[in-house]
């Protein structure tokens, strides 16, 4: 079936942060797409104020996409069931999430190798430690934000194994080899895969 390409599809960017052209994926930088931000705080204007565990204000199944960029490690084990919910309750059955967490096997290792203070990134924010990957960037919270502090992590099974958990099917989770493990996940198998039920 050929698809109106004037039509642009709608990704729900949860946990936006301050808007930046290069924070969205490059999947759907492209012109059929849309971006919806989605943020708990109003100091960086989102389009939509609310914590990812309450998306009240988003309708059920009205998104092609959801991107989640390093958000779920901020919430507390308990939470993590609810904002996978709420991911998938508005997407529309045929869309799909894309989700980016860090890697707590990658940092894991570099800890059990007694390198849990060795810079392994360097960003315009400053190097990161495995450390940093564990329990959230130092010098943010050394400043007082504690928002960016990690309450819980993953490993690519217990990553595959909550979205499996939340109902999602088709679900790939892969190491980038950069202490990210990169998952997209669809709400139904068998219309995000354009086939019948087996």
């Amino acid at each position: 079936m050929q698809k109106n390409s004037s039509v642009s599809k709608a990704v729900l960017h949860v946990g936006c942060g301050v808007h930046t052209p290069d924070k969205l994926h490059e999947t759907f930088r492209g012109p059929g797409w849309r971006e919806v931000r989605l943020d708990i705080n109003p100091a960086v204007n989102p389009d939509i104020l609310a914590s990812i565990t309450d998306m009240q204000g988003v309708a059920d199944a009205s998104f092609e996409a959801l991107y989640s960029s390093h958000n779920l490690e901020h919430l507390h084990p308990h939470e993590v069931p609810l904002a996978l919910a709420e991911f998938k309750r508005v997407l529309k059955p045929y869309g799909f999430a894309l989700i980016t967490v860090p890697d707590l096997r990658q940092a894991a290792q570099c800890i059990a190798e007694d390198k849990a203070e060795e810079p392994v990134l360097m960003t315009n924010k400053g190097p990161i430690t495995p450390l940093d990957i564990l329990y959230g960037f130092r010098p943010f919270l050394a400043n007082g934000n504690l928002f960016m502090a990690h309450n819980f992590g993953f490993t690519a099974a217990t990553l595959r194994a909550a979205l499996a958990d939340a109902g999602f099917c088709e679900i790939s989770v892969e190491p980038d080899g950069e202490f990210n493990l990169w998952a997209t996940a669809s709400p139904s198998a068998a219309l995000s895969s354009g086939k019948g039920a087996s």
